[in-house]
Parts: C-alpha cells; sequence; structure tokens
C-alpha cells in the first residue's frame, strides 16, 4: 500500500501495562475519539508466543495505517520501530528514558534512541502521548502525494540504516578479530 490512501491515521497493537505510559496513551485516544480514526488491538498481558493470525492482524495494522505508535514498554526501543519503518508507517516514538543501564541522558544528550538520531531517522519523537491529537490532527491535513513521498523517504532510509548498521558490524568484526591473521 505505498501508493494508497491507507484508511487507518494510526495503529498501536500491543500490551497495556499498569501504571504505564501505554495505559496514558489509550486514555488520550479515547478522550477524543481517535481511536474510531487508528488500528487499535490492545492486550493486558503479554503473549510469548504470536499466532498466524496475529501475525497478520499485526502486519495488516502497520500495511494500513500511517503512523505507528510506539510507547516505550519493558525498553524505550523495541522492534516495533523496525517493522513500522519495513511497511512505510512512521514511527511516533516516546522518547523518554526507561529504567535500566541503556543510557544516561545527563552524559548522552540524545540518549535514549540515540542511534536513531544519529543518523536522522525521519520519525515523530514525542516526550509525551499528549503530544498525540495535535499529531493526528496535522496528519489529516496532509495530501496523499505527500504520504506516498515520506513513505518512500522512510523506505529509502530504514535501507541505508541497516546497509550501514552491516557495514559498521563488519567493520567492528574485522578490526577486532581477524586484524591479528592478516598476513
Amino acid at each position: 500500500m505505498l501508493h494508497n490512501e491507507r484508511p487507518y491515521l494510526c495503529n498501536f497493537v500491543g500490551t497495556i501495562y499498569e501504571n504505564s505510559s501505554r495505559q496514558a496513551l489509550m486514555n488520550i485516544l479515547k478522550q477524543d475519539g481517535n481511536d474510531k480514526l487508528c488500528w487499535v488491538s490492545a492486550r493486558e498481558q503479554w503473549q510469548p508466543q504470536e499466532t498466524n493470525e496475529s501475525l497478520k492482524n499485526y502486519q495488516d495494522a502497520l500495511r494500513q495505517s500511517d503512523l505507528t505508535l510506539c510507547p516505550a514498554g519493558v525498553n524505550t526501543e523495541c522492534y516495533r520501530i523496525y517493522e513500522a519503518c519495513s511497511y512505510g508507517s512512521v514511527p511516533v516514538v516516546e522518547d523518554v528514558m526507561t529504567a535500566g543501564s541503556c543510557g544516561n541522558s545527563s552524559v548522552y544528550h540524545n540518549a535514549p534512541l540515540q542511534l536513531l538520531k544519529s543518523m536522522n531517522a525521519p520519525f515523530i519523537f514525542i516526550k509525551n502521548w499528549k503530544e498525540l491529537p495535535a499529531i493526528l490532527e496535522k496528519e489529516k491535513t496532509i495530501i496523499l502525494q505527500e504520504k506516498i513521498q515520506r513513505r518512500k523517504r522512510l523506505l529509502h532510509w530504514y535501507q541505508y540504516f541497516k546497509a550501514e548498521l552491516k557495514m559498521r558490524f563488519i567493520n567492528i568484526v574485522e578490526s577486532s578479530f581477524l586484524k591479528n591473521n592478516k598476513g
């Protein structure tokens, strides 16, 4: 659905943890009635194994939505961000630090999500889900041609991102493990 109008403004398919920003996100979607414009499929317990049906449901949500809502879960960064990219659905990423040692915002000014930011990810970063209604209102005004161009930019960026990470990984492996084996 790269060139077609997508029926949903946004999507969220995932687990809602009690007292989490995901719960706040659901409340904000319901307040403004945006849950009717977005594909929302929430559950209360994480399921370790997806079924073929739940996988298809998730892929359809990504394929049919302009934006993918990416609230922090156990970690700030999650697979959802990259899965959204692969379908041309722009990630709306909650830019907050989760508990743990993945980074320290007082030391790293881009933490969390510093790699994505350093590579100019074409995402929408937000600090609070209260920003979402304005984002969705703006989304309603974007014409199809602009959305198509944005999808193409996102897909192009994602290809570049994967290739760049692959090269970085290969360079690290070569410089760390293979330098002593040369000549």
